[in-house]
């Protein structure tokens, strides 16, 4: 028909290859084609912005943009997807998130959005009530800022509901826990147990063990829970997985993988139960090392060739690892979970291997640490490890990570939620390296944006808005916050779309809409681009998009 002759033509000459003519093109059997349109669609490609349609062939890539079309079409010839004047963008993708975690905070008990010590008591006691005693009461995501406290809970707090059954309750950034007298005393903690190696039992004035673990600590408790079967995790992922595409997130750079879920993943692809793109960094032990090397269960959408290392702990529990002590407890500097020479000797392994390295570091010696030890390597850039969060710098540090060619992997909900906490543990001088995006993309470093869930929400909605607005949810920004680091629209997409493509050497087939590549889409009912900043936390998923697939769709996800 006249009305797509133009388009079909510009089709035909972009399919062809270098050694094909158009003549060769025209005799293969046409493909059935799906045009995207009826809405904005940002490209993420600074050459041309935006377009007005997009067009997808059945093997989930990329045919061409359009220019204006006329909007009767041969339905025929074409599958049209009218977006309804919703905004489309490249797939955002969560560069740093733990799946595993994702599926699992939504099937056990949540403790996000306890407001205070008092309420998480309660809380407690009504889940106990009933229950046998003996059974574990385990939970997650209690985060004590902003509690009237003032304090993280104790094994104290916990006993007077909790006298006859074991309790662990994980702090939201997983690197700390509370456990009650029943818990301690079922695995032999007691106020003469010794800290363990890259880890902390807090104890009160007297000595007496409060019940708060950090880091490596926490394994001391780990006894008391079972380990989930290959049934229960594969429940966990196909959740996360669901929950994360009803988000708008095409993929997920999913951290600290064990081995053991690599074939469970393939299996749930295979059987069409994992819609996420995957990019898998394993847990650096011998195993983990093995599979990541091998590149074994691997699909056209889960790439498993990169490990997970460990610097520190985190901020908020005063496990990561400072220059200086913390500003509000002088007599700790944070924790070490691995030693340089054990650091030096991965990396060589790694390097050997072929294979990407992810290190989680957090805070200024941490990073400062990694950066000595890859210098000293003499790794080239096109290694392209990643620093995980990437946090806290010491501002003479902030050049190097891009000078030596590391990514910073960085989740901008972390600053608007320690934004409350952060100034204390940190005083004001140390703020000026704090989640500085701004400097480090200045200083010519790639920065990918991720979340962190089950650590923060995994939205990215939020993350987006953190990256533009640098305050929390509420508005609050703080003081000596250093909006200066706010980062533009456009780059805060870039974080999720581009940069995360490259953080995975995946820029030839994901980050932009740009024909060859893979029809990976997001689409909100907003335009991120424009609105008011505190109107992108408004913002709902119309429509998710997979390799041309539509894996989550608002108005068919109302209707179930």
């Amino acid at each position: 028909m006249l009305r797509i002759a133009s388009l079909a033509l510009a089709l035909t000459l972009a399919a062809c290859s270098a050694d094909q003519t158009p003549e060769a093109a025209e005799t293969e059997p046409a493909q059935r084609l799906t045009v995207f349109t009826g809405g904005t669609i940002y490209t993420g490609n600074p050459d041309l912005p935006t377009v007005d349609a997009v067009v997808v062939g059945e093997d989930g890539r990329i045919v061409g943009t359009a220019p204006p079309l006329s909007e009767d079409w041969d339905e025929a010839e074409i599958d049209l997807v009218d977006l309804k004047g919703a905004y489309m963008y490249p797939g955002f993708t969560d560069a740093h998130a733990h799946l595993m975690g994702i599926g699992q905070r939504e099937l056990n008990l949540s403790l996000e959005g306890t407001a205070s010590i008092a309420e998480l008591v309660t809380r407690i006691g009504a889940e106990l009530d009933g229950m046998e005693p003996g059974v574990l009461l385990f939970g997650r995501g209690w985060i004590e800022t902003g509690w009237p406290e003032g304090r993280m809970p104790s094994a104290a707090d916990l006993d007077a509901v909790s006298p006859d059954n074991p309790v662990i309750l994980i702090r939201s950034d997983g690197h700390a826990l509370v456990a009650n007298s029943a818990a301690m005393d079922a695995v032999g903690i007691t106020d003469e147990t010794e800290n363990p190696d890259g880890g902390a039992i807090e104890r009160d004035a007297d000595g007496h063990a409060t019940g708060m673990l950090i880091d490596n600590a926490m394994a001391l408790v780990a006894p008391l829970r079972s380990q989930p079967d290959a049934a229960a995790k594969a429940r966990a992922l196909e959740t996360g997985a669901e929950v994360y595409v009803s988000r708008g997130w095409t993929g997920v750079h999913n951290m600290s993988v064990g081995p053991d879920e690599a074939p469970i993943m393939q299996e749930l692809a295979g059987e069409g139960k994992m819609p996420l793109r995957l990019w898998n960094a394993f847990d650096a032990t011998e195993d983990g090392m093995a599979l990541a090397a091998a590149q074994d269960y691997e699909t056209p959408t889960i790439t498993n060739h990169a490990i997970k290392l460990y610097m520190d702990g985190a901020l908020g529990s005063r496990g990561a690892q400072l220059i200086k002590p913390y500003s509000d407890r002088p007599d700790t500097s944070g924790l070490s979970l691995i030693t340089d020479e054990d650091l030096a000797d991965f990396m060589s392994r790694a390097d050997e291997s072929g294979i990407q390295v992810a290190i989680h570091a957090i805070g200024d010696l941490a990073n400062q640490r990694i950066l000595d030890i890859y210098e000293a390597g003499g790794y080239p850039p096109e290694k392209r490890w990643r620093i995980e969060h990437t946090q806290i710098l010491a501002p003479t540090d902030i050049a190097r990570v891009g000078d030596l060619g590391l990514i910073a992997s960085m989740q901008p909900s972390h600053a608007i939620g320690d934004l409350h906490f952060a100034p204390s543990r940190l005083g004001m001088d140390r703020l000026a390296g704090a989640y500085a995006w701004k400097a480090l993309i200045d200083d010519g470093a790639v920065v990918a944006g991720g979340s962190d869930a089950p650590v923060e929400v995994g939205s990215p909605l939020i993350e987006f808005y953190a990256a533009v607005a640098r305050k929390d949810l509420k508005g609050f920004e703080g003081e000596g916050w250093h909006p200066e680091q706010k980062l533009t629209r456009e780059q805060a997409l870039a974080l999720f779309t581009s940069a995360a493509a490259y953080a995975a050497f995946q820029e030839d087939d994901l980050g932009t809409i740009e024909a060859g590549k893979l029809a990976d889409f997001t689409v909100f009912d907003i335009d991120l681009m424009t609105v008011p900043e505190a109107e992108i936390l408004d913002a709902k998923t119309v429509m998710t998009v997979v390799g041309g697939k539509i894996v989550y769709d608002s108005s068919t996800a109302e209707d179930e």
